[in-house]
C-alpha cells in the first residue's frame, strides 16, 4: 500500500499524479488544481472502495508540476494514452461508425465511405448510424456535385483505357480520369459539396432553380428536366438531415444512462441547424465517477482528438462537469472562439437532449442484457481454472502459444493474450523461427518461449519506462499440445527461474484433455464448463493468428521480386521505377542509359539496379 508522502513536500500548484505498483506500472493517473489538496484526499480512513483498492495496490505516488489546468488536463490525457492504466475508466466504441470522407489530399478528390481510422487533410462528415444511410445521401449528391467514387487503381485504369466508367454515362461522375473536366471546375464542384454537406443548402437550391428556369426560358426543355432531377434528389438529401434548430447554430448534444459499472453516452452533432451526425460508445467506470465527473470524461473523450466534426459552439449535457470553467477555456482555445457548456432547460434543447437520453438509454439496456451474460461467464471461467487448475489466484492475464509450418518452411510461432477474460489483441505477438531447421515443434516452442520469457527477465531489472513489449509476465501460461509441449515449457521456465513463478498447463486438442506439472495424468475439465470454453477459444484464436502470420511470409516468398534486396531501392523507388517503365519485365529489359536518365534515381542506384539485374545467374 503507498505510503502517505512527507508533509509540505507535495506542491500547492496544478498538474498530473501518478500511482504505480510495486513493479513501476502506472496503475492511475488523475488531474488536479492543487495537487496538494487532491493528493490529501486519497488517504483519508473512509475512501468509496475502489478508490481504496486503487491505493492498496499501489506502492508509489509520483506527480508533474504544470503552469496552468489546462496544461493538467493535457498531461493527464496524454499519460493515460502512454500508460493505459488499470484503475482510469476505459473507453469502448459499441461499433465502428462509418464516415462520408472527401479525400481533399487526392489531386483529383474522391467521395467515399470509411471506417476507422482518418487521414489529416481530407474532410470528414458523420459518423452516420448505417453505411447505407450514407451511400443512399451521397448517391443523391452525385447528380448534382459529380465528384468521383471510384479508387485509385479503376482512376488510373480508365487513365490509361481513354475511356470513362459507367458512372460517367450516367452522369454521376465528371469524368476527370479522361479529362472531361478541367481541375478548377472539379475544384469548385468539391468546393459547392462541401459547403453542402457543412449545411449551406440555401444557395446549392437557388442555383439550381436559377439553372432549371433559365433552361426552360430558351426551350432547352431536356437541360431542365436534368435540373429538375438534380433539385429532386437535393430536395431528399436535405430531407435526411433533420432539422432542429436555427441556420446559425452550432452545437452536440449528449445524452447519457448508466450504473455504478458502465455507463453508455450517445451524442447528436448539430451544424447550421442540422443533424449532421451520431456517435455512441460505452464507458467502463474503473474508478468512481458520478455526475459532473462522468460529464467531464465524456467531453475528454469526444474532442480531445479522433473529432472531425471539430468544436462547436455549444455543448448541451444532462449535467454540469466538474470545473466547468477549465473545460470550457480548453475548448475555446481548441476552437479559437467561446464555447459553452450548458444544461437546457426548456424548449427545442431540452426536448432534443430528452431523445439523446432515450437513445443513450436503450443502448445501455442493450449492453446490459448483453453484459449480464458475458461478466458472469468470463468471472465462471476464471474461478474454475483457479479451481481445476490449483491456481493460486484467478488467471486475470492469461498468455497462449502456437508453431505453424508447412514442411518445415516459415516455421512461425503466436502468442496471445487474454486479459480478464477478454482477447486483448494489443498484446498478441508474432514470432518468426530463426535457428531451427525442418520439422520440429518442440525445439520451435522452446525458441518462442525462451525468447519472450527471457526478454521478460531482463525488463523488469529496468526502469518502468525502459521496459520494453515483454514487462509483464501471465498468471497462466497455455501451449497447444501434450505432455511434450509441457514438459518444453517447464524446462524453459526452470532455466530462467521462473516455475514457481508462473503456472503452466497444455491443452491437447484429440480430447481436450489439459496437462499440468507434477500429474501424470491429464485434467478433464466438465464438457459444459466456462473454463473449457475460454481454453478452446484461446487455443483456437493462438492457432488462427499463427497460421495469419505464416501464410503472410509464405505468400511474401511466392511474390516475391527480382527487384527485392536492391541497396539503395527502397519500397517507394521500386514502385516508382515500375510505374515508370510499365512493369518489372520492362525494367529487366532496360538499359543503363536509361535507368540513369530518371531525374529521381541517383547514378548510383541506376547503376547497381542494372548490375544486380544483369548479373549472371547461379546454375
Amino acid at each position: 500500500m503507498v505510503q502517505r508522502p512527507p508533509g509540505g513536500t507535495i506542491p500547492d500548484t496544478p498538474g498530473s499524479y501518478q500511482f504505480k505498483d510495486a513493479e513501476g506500472r502506472v496503475i492511475y493517473v488523475g488531474k488536479a488544481k492543487s495537487l496538494r489538496s487532491r493528493l490529501s484526499n486519497y488517504f483519508q480512513k473512509h475512501l468509496p472502495a475502489r478508490t481504496a483498492a486503487m491505493v492498496a495496490a499501489a506502492e508509489t505516488v509520483e506527480w508533474i508540476q504544470v503552469d496552468n489546468e489546462v496544461d493538467a488536463l493535457l498531461l493527464e490525457y496524454s499519460l493515460i494514452q502512454r500508460h493505459k492504466p488499470r484503475f482510469n475508466i476505459r473507453y469502448m466504441d459499441d461499433k465502428s461508425y462509418p464516415f462520408l470522407a472527401v479525400t481533399l489530399i487526392d489531386e483529383w478528390p474522391r467521395a467515399m465511405v470509411i471506417r476507422g481510422k482518418r487521414k489529416k487533410g481530407n474532410r470528414y462528415f458523420g459518423p452516420y448510424g448505417h453505411a447505407y444511410a450514407i451511400r443512399e445521401t451521397l448517391d443523391l449528391l452525385l447528380r448534382t456535385f459529380p465528384i468521383r467514387t471510384c479508387s485509385d487503381n479503376k482512376f488510373n485504369n480508365h487513365a490509361k483505357l481513354g475511356k470513362p466508367c459507367l458512372l460517367f454515362h450516367i452522369e454521376k461522375c465528371a469524368g476527370p480520369c479522361v479529362g472531361e473536366i478541367e481541375p478548377d471546375e472539379y475544384r469548385d464542384l468539391v468546393d459547392k459539396l462541401l459547403s453542402f454537406l457543412e449545411g449551406d443548402t440555401d444557395d446549392v437550391i437557388a442555383d439550381l432553380e436559377a439553372q432549371m428556369e433559365e433552361a426552360a426560358a430558351t426551350l432547352e426543355f431536356e437541360l431542365a428536366a436534368r435540373m429538375r432531377d438534380r433539385l429532386t434528389a437535393v430536395r431528399k438529401a436535405i430531407e435526411k438531415q433533420q432539422m432542429v434548430g436555427t441556420r446559425n447554430e452550432d452545437f452536440d448534444v449528449i445524452g447519457l444512462a448508466d450504473d455504478e459499472l458502465e455507463a453508455a453516452v450517445q451524442v447528436f452533432f448539430v451544424r447550421k441547424g442540422r443533424v449532421v451526425g451520431r456517435r455512441g460508445f460505452l464507458i467502463d467506470k474503473v474508478e468512481e465517477l458520478v455526475g459532473g465527473e462522468l460529464v467531464a470524461k465524456v467531453l475528454e473523450r469526444l474532442y480531445f482528438d479522433d473529432n472531425p466534426m471539430g468544436e462547436p459552439k455549444t455543448v448541451f449535457v444532462p449535467e454540469l462537469p466538474e470545473a466547468q470553467a477549465l473545460y470550457e477555456e480548453w475548448l475555446s482555445h481548441s476552437r479559437g472562439s467561446k464555447v459553452a457548456i450548458r444544461v437546457p432547460q426548456r424548449g427545442e434543447k431540452r426536448s432534443l437532449q430528452e431523445t439523446v437520453t432515450r437513445n443513450a438509454t436503450e443502448s445501455f439496456n442493450r449492453h446490459r442484457m448483453k453484459r449480464a451474460t458475458d461478466h458472469n461467464s468470463r468471472s465462471r471461467a476464471l474461478n474454475e481454472l483457479q479451481e481445476y487448475l490449483g491456481l493460486p489466484e484467478a488467471p486475470l492475464r492469461i498468455e497462449c502459444y502456437d508453431m505453424s509450418h508447412i514442411q518445415g518452411t516459415d516455421y512461425v510461432g503466436s502468442m496471445v493474450v487474454v486479459e480478464d477474460g477478454l482477447a486483448k489483441k494489443s498484446e498478441y505477438r508474432r514470432f518468426k523461427i530463426k535457428t531451427v531447421d525442418g520439422n520440429d515443434d518442440f525445439a520451435a516452442m522452446e525458441e518462442v518461449l525462451f525468447r519472450r520469457f527471457r526478454n521478460y527477465v531482463e525488463d523488469r531489472a529496468k526502469p518502468v519506462e525502459e521496459r520494453g513489449k515483454f514487462a509483464y509476465p501471465p498468471q497462466l501460461l497455455v501451449v497447444d499440445g501434450g505432455k511434450g509441449q509441457l514438459s518444453v515449457a517447464r524446462r524453459v521456465l526452470d532455466e530462467l527461474d521462473l516455475s514457481d513463478e508462473i503456472p503452466v498447463c497444455s491443452l491437447a486438442k484429440q480430447f481436450e484433455e489439459v496437462f499440468v506439472p507434477g500429474r501424470s495424468e491429464s485434467i478433464r475439465l466438465p464438457r459444459q464448463s466456462e473454463a473449457l470454453y475460454l481454453l478452446q477459444r484461446l487455443r483456437d484464436e493462438s492457432h488462427r493468428f499463427a497460421i495469419t502470420y505464416h501464410r503472410q511470409l509464405r505468400d511474401k516468398r511466392m511474390t516475391k521480386s527480382v527487384l527485392d534486396d536492391i541497396p539503395g531501392l527502397g519500397p517507394a523507388r521500386k514502385k516508382r521505377l515500375i510505374k515508370e517503365f510499365g512493369g518489372v519485365r520492362k525494367v529487366q529489359a532496360a538499359e543503363l542509359e536509361e535507368l540513369t536518365r530518371l531525374s529521381w534515381l541517383p547514378e548510383a542506384v541506376a547503376t547497381t539496379v542494372y548490375e544486380h539485374l544483369h548479373a549472371p545467374r547461379p546454375r
